[in-house]
């Protein structure tokens, strides 16, 4: 499989100059009714740029054609790089709350890893072969993991945010959405930009990009970015910095553009990351481990206590080469795009779960991972009012995971690598293949009918040993699905879209990763699948000075994926994944962009959500044997009630240039981070035992986010420069960004950023 990969990957970019996307009209019966040109033509390999006649206009490739945003029957939030930069954004992690039910909190167990949820759909998880709920897409390659997903936003030029199953169009496991993330292209002229920014906490960064180009065929873009900080936590005993962090993300991308039709971009990266983890206690006089820390490090609150910590000193690095191709030809009735991404990641880290200086749990985990991953798409029209996107997909990853663990060691300066002389090792792969079509036909005036599907085969294998014990057990298992979508909208004038919708999303089986016997091991848990009902609308309203986008959906959550405690394995229990039940989540999301006069912005998004266990039944240990516990009155995780944002935009103009205000506030309501143990209820003997809840400590506080941005362009000499002073959190509200508790044992949390605010000085040419 090895020397088929690599052949199959020196074909793709041998045949580089093979091939070139244009996008299907948004409407075959208005062919770019609403958009037109950019008046200085096309930007090369980038294809068409396009700009609309209205001037807050957003032109999105969420159904992999460019198409106006308010044109796109979908709920779809547009961030461009203006945005960005006039926020001072930092990560993928400063979009959560920008958009409607939608949540992102970093995962401290894992090298820049992230926390996803749409809709309240997500798995919080990093182990390998447990995929994302929320597809992150980055050049058009689906990342396989959540590792590495926070990444840096200086080099982007467009976010979108898709809310609800896109599988019909996107790689791999979009159950509850996607983030398609697409940076810019190199542009073939001399140019670039360059900053550096200082912020609270010995926090900074420097930045660079740098285009130029070898006559009209051929343009570079090589990027450096480099960040660190010392961290916002305390250590309880010295008084010190705790949380320091440094990453570096550099690399080149090369354009090649031997004629207008023709279309070659390669982008060569590596991100490089060494971190400390920082774990704030959290345990309880009701768990073991209480009986063994110091009697102040338990019954902590999870407010200001999770800033300062006690625990031993832990981190890892994180090394992650990547190469993204994307071939693209336009044979004229035909536009063909194909795109390569290959993968790889190695981490070395290790993280001290108790939290305590006693050491009673603390681990090393050393693990590689790679993917390699083939699309190959065909677009055009069929005929007049009829267009169409097919293709086939390809994905494949591999990993293995050694982890040395310290149980009740009392050895703080004891490496695990010494002190576990029978470590775990997991070893597993992904093989998936995939085809797929999306078709739009205008069948009746102002009528358009959209459908499609995808159908996905997954094989994938685990095997699961330990060095002295052997192999505990391995499984195989192959899964397949066929995801449809069907859709039609409604245009009564140009200002109005009614839309409806029903689409299919599928989570891949798999196995257990934690599984410690040979039952559990082989065992796999099967796929979840979501049914989501959407009706919307898009309005563009007082001449294009406001858009207003309204959307309400059903999402029914079937063969749900949970991890659950049994008995067995060396230490006495194991966690497995199974599937356990079934949920329905309903919602409301609007979002709304306002431009009353030239230069000032509003915008504002709010969501709501109705989440709720149809039912949840699992297995959980209560002694020596496992009973039924029903999870159904507890609530499902990152599932808030409410999401709100507003913000404001003024831009005034001024002798030395021009000044740009900033000001954003975000609302997010409570929300629980983990199923988990509240009051206890039923038949504690026999079973089964109802569960009234989650425990309380794993339920964030509501969090009131306000965030301001003051920017001053001038031009310096012949170089357009500018200056900006930031603040985030500026109401200075704390609280938890993590929270776990583990099985009566021990709990533990990280803390979200408090008020930062600092400078960044930067200049374009």
């Amino acid at each position: 499989m090895h020397r088929l990969r690599s052949r199959t990957l020196g074909a793709m970019l041998a045949g580089s100059a093979m091939m070139l996307v244009q996008p299907a009209s948004a409407q075959a019966t208005d062919v770019d009714a609403d958009v037109i040109p950019d008046p200085e033509g096309p930007t090369p390999a980038a294809g068409p740029v396009t700009q609309s006649a209205s001037a807050n206009q957003i032109i999105v490739t969420a159904r992999r054609r460019e198409e106006a945003l308010q044109d796109t029957p979908i709920a779809i939030t547009a961030i461009n790089a203006a945005m960005l930069e006039n926020k001072n954004s930092l990560n993928i992690g400063n979009l959560q709350g920008e958009a409607p039910n939608l949540l992102i909190t970093q995962q401290n167990s894992g090298a820049a890893a992230a926390n996803l949820s749409i809709r309240g759909l997500t798995y919080a998880d990093i182990e390998k072969s447990q995929e994302p709920t929320v597809g992150v897409v980055i050049d058009g390659v689906f990342i396989g993991t959540n590792t590495g997903q926070l990444l840096d936003f200086f080099d982007i030029e467009q976010i979108e945010v898709l809310r609800g199953p896109q599988g019909t169009l996107f790689g791999r496991n979009t159950i509850g959405g996607v983030i398609n993330i697409r940076r810019t292209r190199p542009t073939f002229e001399f140019g670039g930009k360059a900053e550096a920014s200082y912020s609270r906490f010995g926090t900074w960064s420097t930045r660079a990009v740098l285009n130029f180009g070898v006559g009209d065929v051929i343009g570079f873009k090589p990027f450096y970015f480099h960040n660190e900080t010392d961290g916002y936590y305390r250590d309880g005993v010295t008084g010190e910095r705790r949380g320091a962090a440094t990453n570096d993300n550099y690399g080149i991308a090369m354009a090649v553009q031997p004629n207008s039709d023709l279309d070659f971009l390669l982008t060569v990266e590596k991100q490089e990351q060494d971190f400390s983890v920082v774990n704030a206690v959290i345990t309880n006089d009701t768990e073991l481990f209480c009986g063994f820390a110091p009697p102040d490090l338990c019954n902590r609150d999870t407010g200001d206590d999770l800033y300062t910590v006690f625990g031993q000193p832990a981190g890892g690095t994180y090394n992650a080469p990547a190469l993204t191709a994307e071939l693209n030809w336009d044979t004229g009735p035909v536009r063909l795009t194909s795109v390569t991404g290959w993968r790889k990641s190695s981490e070395n880290q290790t993280q001290d779960f108790d939290a305590t200086p006693v050491d009673l749990y603390y681990t090393r985990r050393i693990q590689n991972y790679s993917q390699f991953s083939q699309e190959v798409r065909a677009a055009g029209d069929l005929f007049r009012g009829f267009d169409y996107v097919v293709g086939g997909y390809y994905f494949n990853s591999d990993f293995d995971l050694l982890q040395y663990t310290k149980f009740f060691g009392f050895a703080p300066d004891l490496d695990p690598l010494e002190a576990d002389t029978n470590p775990q090792s997991v070893i597993g792969s992904t093989e998936s293949y995939a085809v797929f079509g999306d078709f739009n036909w205008a069948f009746a005036d102002n009528l358009r009918l959209s459908f499609g599907g995808r159908w996905t085969k997954d094989k994938k294998s685990l095997s699961n040993s330990f060095a002295q014990l052997g192999l505990v057990g391995q499984g195989e298992a192959s899964f397949d699905k066929f995801t449809p979508k069907v859709g039609v909208d409604w245009r009564p004038n140009p200002d109005t879209m009614l839309y409806a919708s029903w689409s299919r999303g599928y989570r891949s089986g798999g196995f257990s990763p934690r599984a410690a016997t040979a039952a559990t091991a082989g065992t796999p848990f099967g796929p979840e699948t979501v049914d989501s009902y959407e009706i919307g609308t898009k309005l563009d309203l007082l001449q294009g000075r406001l858009q207003f986008n309204l959307a309400g959906f059903v999402s029914k959550y079937d063969g749900l994926q949970q991890n659950t405690t049994i008995p067995g394995g060396p230490t006495g229990n194991q966690t497995i994944t199974s599937n356990v039940g079934s949920a329905t989540i309903k919602g409301i999301e609007a979002d709304a962009t306002f431009s009353p006069v030239t230069g000032l912005r509003f915008n504002a998004t709010i969501g709501y959500l109705d989440a709720q266990f149809d039912d949840f039944v699992a297995g959980n240990v209560v002694g020596s044997v496992i009973l039924p516990f029903d999870y159904s009155a507890n609530n499902p995780i990152y599932s808030p009630d409410l999401t709100a944002s507003l913000g404001a935009e003024y831009v005034q103009p001024v002798s030395f240039g021009e000044l740009v205000g900033t000001l954003g506030y975000r609302f997010i309501d409570n929300y629980d981070q983990q199923i988990s143990l509240g009051p206890l209820s039923g038949d504690l003997v026999n079973g089964p035992v109802i569960v009234g809840g989650n425990d309380p400590r794993v339920r964030t506080d509501k969090q009131s986010l306000l965030d301001a941005t003051l920017t001053a362009n001038f031009a310096l000499g012949q170089t357009d420069a500018y200056l900006s002073a930031f603040g985030r959190n500026l109401l200075d509200d704390r609280g938890a960004n993590a929270a776990f508790t583990v099985a009566g044992l021990f709990s533990f949390a990280s803390a979200r950023e408090p008020r930062t605010y600092g400078v960044t000085a930067g200049v374009k040419f």
